[in-house]
């Protein structure tokens, strides 16, 4: 099999992975635990289980696959989601490859249709076990993941559209775009973005994986950077393409904005924050995703970040870098709002995490101001606007976070240099 060029594109993504490591540290209390004799699995596939010390009530299940080279403990040690379970009460499953180059089957007919055999089927056995043996709620299972693990995702759906509920696919290609019958894994057309076909021709791929399925069908979000050159960026548009088919939607947006500089995110079928479909673009980027705070959109697109665990999650931080406590919330009054802060601190830098709680009305919009220390910069921020990047500064919400129902909460979150010091956020909404 080729997959030199593959291999080699992806030696960016351990690169960026390392340092959102260094981001957001997943929980130290709660531990990554491999568990073997999970259920059929034809193509020796590992699984690793993250569950939080608190739950929700039949938690959701999220599905995390990694790129190509990596691993499930990489991409747990890597990224956000284990973090964000831990925030939100949810469990992620972390399937490993065991191939050569650790890619999963994106490609074999096998892998093509429900039941077929191969990596997906393996994939499926893990969600089982978790219904099974974990309380998971049925109706909220998902999967996400970055290069080969975005591709496994616009797989899964298309294979399992019964199964999961909506995916979000970082640098990924349509379900069926890699496929080949030489028993290669490797697809040169699709990732050099020259398969090019109608929404109806890709939605025709997705519909034969399961014939005669007449069922819901998941949500999709999709990420890309323009100047990818492993997976290129046409995929994007083919992605956007499938999946407005899929669901019966147009491929008009209803809904654009610039969530961050260089941004664009468009969405299909609606205008909400879990809308049909959603894609996101960003310019000058390459094959590096998710950046920090990506995955927390992601999660926010599945719909778990409306209500978290029934008491607070252990803190996120190694030991060797523990967490500023939590500031003090804000008198809110009724109507009004509190605000809490959690810091993850590293040599030469911070991420913030802001919690947004609406008192006992529901919010239409929410400010949130603090003061950073001298020195400290913000570099880049997600979910909210911010006024300046250092000094005083004052957070709004952006278009689809104003409104929080009573007693619920949203959040928002800042990378800055520096030291985070004590910080203290000050929360008034209307």
């Amino acid at each position: 099999m080729n997959r030199n060029r593959l291999l080699a594109g992806l030696a960016a993504i351990a690169l960026a992975v390392t340092g959102i490591a260094l981001l957001a540290s997943p929980a130290q209390a709660a531990t990554l635990t491999e568990v073997t004799n999970f259920g059929t699995n034809p193509s020796n596939l590992r699984m690793h289980l993250y569950v939080p010390n608190t739950v929700a009530a039949r938690p959701a299940v999220v599905v995390a696959v990694h790129y190509c080279t990596g691993s499930g403990p990489a991409f747990y040690s890597g990224t956000e989601f284990a973090s964000l379970a831990d925030r939100y009460g949810f469990i992620v499953v972390y399937p490993s490859a065991t191939r050569s180059g650790s890619c999963f089957d994106v490609s074999s007919p096998q892998a093509l249709r429900r039941g077929g055999g191969s990596d997906p089927v393996g994939i499926m056995s893990m969600v089982n076990y978790v219904l099974q043996h974990n309380n998971a709620d049925p109706n909220r299972v998902y999967v996400t993941g970055a290069s080969s693990g975005g591709m496994m995702t616009n797989v899964l759906l298309g294979d399992y559209p019964d199964v999961f509920k909506a995916g979000a696919a970082f640098m990924g290609v349509p379900f069926g775009c890699f496929a080949t019958t030489d028993g290669s894994s490797w697809n040169s057309q699709c990732s050099s973005g020259q398969r090019n076909m109608t929404g109806q021709q890709w939605g025709d791929l997705v519909r034969a994986a399961y014939p005669g399925y007449t069922g819901a069908r998941p949500r999709m979000q999709v990420w890309h950077g323009t100047t990818d050159t492993t997976l290129a960026y046409p995929n994007f548009t083919e992605e956007i393409e499938q999946w407005t088919n899929v669901l019966g939607i147009s491929q008009t947006p209803v809904f654009t904005d610039s969530p961050q500089p260089n941004w664009t995110r468009t969405r299909y079928g609606n205008a909400s924050a879990q809308a049909p479909v959603e894609a996101i673009s960003i310019s000058g980027v390459g094959h590096s995703l998710p950046l920090a705070g990506q995955a927390a959109m992601a999660i926010e697109f599945f719909g778990l970040t409306g209500t978290g665990p029934t008491s607070p999650p252990p803190s996120s931080a190694s030991p060797s870098t523990p967490p500023s406590p939590s500031s003090s919330p804000s008198n809110p009054g009724p109507g009004g709002c509190t605000s809490t802060v959690s810091i993850n601190q590293w040599q030469g830098g911070f991420v913030a995490t802001i919690r947004v709680v609406a008192g006992s009305s529901a919010t239409s919009s929410w400010s949130v101001r603090l003061t950073l220390p001298s020195g400290a910069t913000i570099t880049n921020a997600w979910n909210a606007n911010r006024s300046a990047s250092s000094g005083a500064v004052t957070f709004t919400n952006v278009s689809y976070n104003g409104t929080i129902a009573a007693g619920q909460y949203t959040e928002f979150g800042f990378q800055s240099t520096g030291t985070a010091g004590t910080l203290t956020p000050t929360c008034t909404a209307s």
